[in-house]
């Protein structure tokens, strides 16, 4: 089984994102990183934020394990701000963080996305496959579950492609 970690990017610590997130974590082993618990700013060009918690997170990530699975709401038809300021953040390893960003190549990635509406919109998971396609990572899987009355609707179908997409070598 792969080695593997879940970066949890919601406003809320303990929703319907969080709650898919756990259920993948224990039946997959995979720890989870709550990017609200980080320090982490907004990419910078002059890069004065090189003292936040971004490089040394994404180093123990590119160094530790194989696959990356985002877990994020869907915020106005996107990833949640939170999580796309880590994805702008990449952009350290483009420029200054070399070899870190080149630890990226041949990784692969997975999405988890909870939301409202009852079909995600087309569209959505653009940004990650886009990024995993620019920096040599591979895009295995993403699963969509609806939220109704505070809670993640699951379907079990999907979630074991997911697991066996995300899991196997």
């Amino acid at each position: 089984m792969k080695k593997g970690i879940i970066i949890l990017g919601s406003s809320n610590s303990y929703g319907s994102t969080q709650k898919i997130a756990s259920l993948v974590s224990q039946k997959t082993g995979f720890p989870i990183i709550d990017l609200k618990t980080k320090h982490i700013g907004e990419f910078d060009y002059t890069f004065k934020n090189r003292g936040d918690d971004f490089l040394p997170l994404l180093k123990q990530i590119v160094e530790n394990y194989q696959i990356i699975v985002f877990a994020t709401p869907v915020y106005w038809y996107s990833m949640s701000g939170i999580m796309k300021t880590f994805f702008d953040r990449i952009s350290d390893c483009l420029m200054t963080e070399k070899e870190t960003g080149r630890k990226l190549r041949g990784m692969e990635m997975a999405v988890i996305s909870c939301g409202c509406d009852a079909k995600l919109k087309d569209g959505f998971y653009m940004p990650f496959q886009e990024t995993a396609h620019y920096l040599g990572m591979t895009y295995k899987a993403d699963m969509y579950c609806v939220e109704k009355n505070g809670s993640p609707t699951i379907n079990e179908t999907e979630l074991n492609n997911f697991l066996t997409a995300v899991k196997n070598e």
